[in-house]
């Protein structure tokens, strides 16, 4: 396992990184899971320049000030909704955790948190998404040595096993 990676079960709006990533909708506009936790923790700055922003495609990645959270920045991306893997859902998922990783690196974040994206509603398959997650997070890390920690923030037991068990294969 790299040693830049961790793996925690956590509340990802109580990290104290550099970078929180959210599982944004296109929007921008808060929603329910990750979204709306970081949204209510983090208070209306964070949706005051969302709104200026406007919306960020499927794939892609928009940055804002975390507000109230202990994290410097908030790092919106939107995870494609899994319609059987027919529709290109594994590169735009792939897609999020590069951009969100490229936008970090160029604002001087060395540290990141990453929820399980689109595994939510957007019913993702877990080991699906682990395995991309896991792959272009270490494809990354092996290119760009500025960041100094990336965490898998799992909400759930199942998740943190999942990520520990891929990682130490």
């Amino acid at each position: 396992m790299n040693k830049n990676l961790e793996v925690i079960q956590a509340d990802i709006t109580k990290l104290e990184v550099d970078a929180v990533v959210n599982a944004a909708n296109r929007q921008l506009k808060g929603g329910g899971g990750v979204d709306g936790a970081i949204h209510r923790a983090g208070g209306p700055e964070i949706m005051e320049e969302c709104r200026k922003i406007g919306s960020c495609e499927t794939g892609q990645a928009v940055i804002t000030t975390a507000g109230d959270l202990p994290a410097e920045r908030v790092i919106h991306t939107v995870g494609p909704v899994w319609n059987g893997g027919n529709k290109n859902e594994a590169d735009l998922l792939a897609g999020c955790y590069l951009h969100s990783l490229e936008l970090a690196t160029e604002h001087g974040l060395r540290t990141i948190a990453f929820p399980n994206i689109s595994t939510g509603v957007y019913g993702f398959p877990k080991e699906k998404a682990a395995d991309i997650a896991i792959k272009v997070v270490n494809e990354y890390l092996q290119q760009n040595k500025n960041m100094e920690k990336v965490y898998f923030v799992c909400f759930d037991e199942e998740n943190k096993q999942l990520y520990e068990k891929r990682l130490s294969l």
